[in-house]
């Protein structure tokens, strides 16, 4: 996504809606199930784990179904909706094709070199994705001052980055973004960690006391949203990356809390889409509800990651069958086909940074993010205000390749 998931900066104006669901996406309930439920989970099974590698079962419920099958609900925002296709014809056939194209030149200049760059897009994915859940929770509270916007972005920027650089400084870790060494490996960046932290903590302490001048002195109304995905942001991403050192403790914290709110909005959208739409394709596939959606998520992401496991990895013959002691593909080979399955994965992130923002934003859009309550009066305006779901760039989300040592976090 460039940005994970929905990439709403800048497109919605401040205070524009929300009507009776207050600053509330889909509703309080609703909104604190999605994200701090969703963390709670992930932090849980963290606690209660003893660590170690991913098991057969957490690959299944976690990269699959939560990690690939959240690249594959864009779909329903993209290429299931025929009259989206028809308003942007040359953006939709244009990324893929410069992903595939952009994959193999990277694949052919070193295998290494294409995990690489796919991981960091990745990373600016997801970070993007958590940015943009707030300016969507600043703007549906009509949060308008700009101490407040840059207050949010920084704090946020440090809860994720702050991780990230220490991971870069103390490797090895016992968890790969998607394979062994895609990440720099860059020790001397450890004298950064201290004084970098120390930064971190003074932006949430004045985070902490801007919310409490505002519920105080300002008696503005208490932003809970946007204080959940703070807080989920900056504990998931220390525990999974920092206080813990397994494969396992780490996908959970990081596709749980990553793939979970991008399927609800999607979901969201579809649904609005349908009501507008009801003879499309998209309604029909949304006839059966739920259930329709996530099946045809997770049926899609099986079959990719049983093609990755067949014709890349072989290391998971217990779920895909397959078993070889040699690999199937050479170099060249390989170099044409890695990418190709990686396609959904970066086809999400490129279109996860554009399909959101405010140029894209029709009623059924805005109405899912929360900014009208009524019917077609949503117009082009109430877009979203930040990253949403899965940053844009991921996003988000969406892993799709795993190699014999690869941490579980496909998409990231």
């Amino acid at each position: 996504m460039a940005t994970a998931g929905p990439d709403l900066l800048g497109a919605l104006p401040a205070g524009q809606g929300g009507g009776a669901r207050g600053a509330f996406l889909w509703g309080r309930g609703v909104d604190l199930a999605v994200f701090g439920g969703s963390a709670a989970v992930a932090l849980a099974l963290a606690a209660l784990s003893a660590g170690g590698a991913l098991p057969a079962w957490g690959f299944l419920l976690f990269v699959v179904g939560v990690d690939v099958a959240h690249v594959h609900t864009t779909l329903f925002r993209t290429y299931l909706d025929r009259e989206e296709l028809r308003r942007h014809p040359a953006l939709y056939a244009a990324v893929p094709l410069a992903c595939y194209a952009i994959g193999v030149a990277l694949h052919l200049a070193s295998e290494l070199t294409f995990w690489r760059a796919l991981a960091y897009a990745a990373v600016i994915h997801f970070v993007r994705q958590q940015v943009g859940w707030v300016a969507i929770y600043r703007a549906l509270a009509g949060e308008r001052s700009r101490v407040d916007r840059v207050l949010d972005g920084a704090l946020i920027y440090a809860a994720t980055g702050w991780p990230l650089l220490y991971w870069h400084a103390h490797p090895p870790r016992a968890f790969q973004w998607f394979v062994d060494g895609d990440f720099v490996s860059a020790p001397w960046l450890a004298a950064a960690v201290g004084p970098l932290g120390a930064v971190y903590a003074a932006l949430a302490v004045a985070y902490v006391a801007r919310a409490f001048h505002s519920a105080r002195a300002a008696r503005a109304p208490l932003n809970l949203g946007k204080h959940v995905v703070v807080a989920t942001t900056a504990a998931t991403w220390y525990v999974g990356i920092v206080a813990t050192d397994s494969d396992f403790q780490f996908t959970v914290t990081n596709v749980i809390v990553h793939g979970v709110p991008y399927m609800a909005l999607v979901f969201a959208y579809a649904r609005e889409r349908a009501v507008e739409a009801p003879r499309s394709l998209l309604a029909r596939l949304l006839a059966g509800g739920l259930l329709a959606f996530l099946g045809i998520a997770l049926a899609l992401a099986f079959v990719e990651e049983m093609l990755w496991d067949r014709l890349v990895w072989h290391d998971r013959p217990e779920l895909f069958g397959g078993a070889v002691d040699e690999p199937l593909l050479g170099p060249r080979a390989r170099a044409l086909l890695v990418p190709l399955l990686a396609l959904p994965q970066a086809t999400h992130y490129m279109l996860d940074a554009v399909v959101w923002r405010r140029r894209h934003t029709g009623p059924a859009q805005a109405r899912a993010l929360g900014f009208r309550s009524g019917g077609g009066g949503a117009g082009r305006g109430a877009g979203r205000s930040g990253r949403a779901a899965d940053g844009g760039s991921g996003a988000g989300g969406g892993g799709v390749m795993r190699a014999p040592q690869r941490s579980a976090n496909r998409e990231a």
